[in-house]
C-alpha cells in the first residue's frame, strides 16, 4: 500500500479574522496583542477603575461596536440579547456600566471580527488540497467540523470536481478564535483522543493546549495508525514558554501512543524551527522530520518565502514509519510570496494560505 500523509495550515476555509489581512506586521501584532489583553481583562472576577479604563481604550481603538472612525474594525463584543450590557453611552462617549463589577456580573465575550474569504481564495485553497491529493490530510486553522464538511463537499468537490474525502473529523479545541485542527481522510477514522489540558495541572485548561492536541486513530486495512495533530502557540506576542510546554507534552503523548502502535505521526504547524527547544523535545523522543529524508529536494521552509527560518510546518514519523518514506514534497504554489504560483494567485487577497502544504509518501 502506498500512503500519502500531509499537513496544511489553510488559515480558515470560509471566514478569516480581518486582522490577518492587515499587511503591516506591526499593526497586525498590535491588534492581536490588544485582543489578548482585552480577553484577559474581561475574564477578571473584579474590574478595577484602571481595568475599566483599559477596556474602553482598547474598544475605542479597535471595536466595531463603538468606533466609527477606525479604518479596519477588528474586535467586537458579543452579548446575548436581553442581558445586562457591558457598556453605556454611544460612539466615543462610552463607559463600563457601574453595575458591571467583573466577570460574574456580565454575560458576553470579545471576538475578532471576521470577513468572508473571496471565492478565488476558497478555490485556491481547494486547489492546493487537490494537487497534494493526500490519503490523510491534517487541516490546521479550520473554523469547525461543519465548515470542514461543507468545504470538502461544496468547494473541493463541487467547485473543482476533485473527489470528496469520505471521512472528516474535527473536535473544537480551546482557541477562542476558531482555528482548530481537523482531518480529511480516505481511510476510516476509528477513534479520537483529545488532550485539552495538562493532566498534571487539570485546573489550567488553557495552560498547555490552547489549541488542543487531538489523536486520530486511522484504520489502514486492519492496522491502526495514530496521527497527533498540533498547532503550537504563535511567536506573535511571545509564546516561547507555552510552545516549550506543548513540545514537552506532545513528546509524552507520542510515547504513550507508541504503546498502542508503532505507526505514529506527529504533524501540524509547530510555529518554530527545527533547532528550537519545542521541536527538540520531539526529535529527542525519536520522531523524524519528513523534510530530513534523502528524497526531499524542495525549499528549506514552509511559510511565506519558505526560507530556512520559515520552516514551521511538520510531518514527523515514528522510526518504523520513517523507514518506509519514499518521497517528500511541499506545495508552495498557493502562497502569494512564492516564486512559482498558481495562475489564479495574484496576491494575499486570493492566496490559499501563507503556508505551504507538506506531504510524504510511504510504502506500507
Amino acid at each position: 500500500m502506498t500512503l500519502r500523509i500531509a499537513t496544511f495550515n489553510a488559515e480558515n476555509l470560509f471566514r478569516r479574522p480581518v486582522v490577518f489581512g492587515i499587511q503591516d506586521g506591526g499593526k497586525r501584532d498590535e491588534v492581536l496583542d490588544a485582543f489578548r489583553k482585552l480577553v484577559e481583562l474581561l475574564e477578571k472576577d473584579e474590574y478595577t477603575d484602571n481595568d475599566k479604563a483599559k477596556i474602553i481604550e482598547i474598544l475605542l481603538a479597535h471595536s466595531v461596536d463603538v468606533s466609527q472612525e477606525i479604518s479596519t474594525q477588528t474586535i467586537l463584543v458579543n452579548e446575548p440579547k436581553g442581558r445586562a450590557k457591558l457598556l453605556k453611552g454611544n460612539g466615543s462617549d462610552i463607559q463600563v456600566r457601574a453595575e458591571v463589577t467583573g466577570r460574574p456580573s456580565w454575560v458576553g465575550w470579545a471576538e475578532l471580527v471576521r470577513g468572508d474569504l473571496s471565492l478565488e481564495a476558497l478555490q485556491n485553497t481547494a486547489k492546493v488540497i487537490a494537487e497534494v491529493n493526500a490519503d490523510i490530510l491534517l487541516t490546521v486553522e479550520v473554523e469547525d467540523r461543519l465548515t470542514l464538511h461543507r468545504f470538502n463537499q461544496q468547494v473541493l468537490h463541487g467547485q473543482l470536481g476533485a473527489p470528496a474525502y469520505p471521512f472528516n473529523l474535527l473536535i473544537d479545541g480551546n482557541d477562542i478564535r476558531g482555528i482548530d485542527v481537523g482531518i480529511l481522510s480516505r481511510h476510516p477514522i476509528t477513534s479520537i483522543r483529545s488532550h485539552i489540558f495538562d493532566k498534571e495541572n487539570p485546573q489550567d485548561v488553557f495552560g498547555i493546549f490552547s489549541r488542543d492536541c487531538p489523536e486520530f486513530e486511522i484504520d489502514l486495512d486492519g492496522e491502526p495508525l495514530w496521527l497527533l495533530g498540533n498547532h503550537f502557540k504563535s511567536k506573535i506576542g511571545g509564546g516561547a514558554q507555552k510552545r516549550e510546554r506543548q513540545g514537552k507534552r506532545v513528546a509524552k503523548i507520542y510515547q504513550e501512543a507508541l504503546g498502542r502502535s508503532a505507526r505514529v505521526v506527529v504533524a501540524g504547524d509547530l510555529n518554530d524551527t527545527p533547532d528550537s527547544v519545542p521541536v527538540k523535545f520531539l526529535r529527542d523522543a525519536g520522531l523524524r522530520d519528513a523534510m530530513t529524508h534523502d528524497s526531499y529536494e524542495g525549499p528549506k521552509g514552509t511559510h511565506g518565502t519558505c526560507t530556512a527560518d520559515e520552516k514551521i510546518d511538520y510531518v514527523m514519523f515514528s522510526p518504523e514509519l520513517f523507514a518506509k518514506v519514499t518521497k517528500v514534497r511541499v506545495e508552495t504554489r498557493g502562497i502569494a510570496e512564492s516564486a512559482v504560483r498558481f495562475d489564479s494567485v495574484h496576491g494575499p487577497q486570493d492566496q490559499a494560505s501563507d503556508h505551504a502544504a507538506l506531504f510524504a509518501d510511504l510504502d506500507l
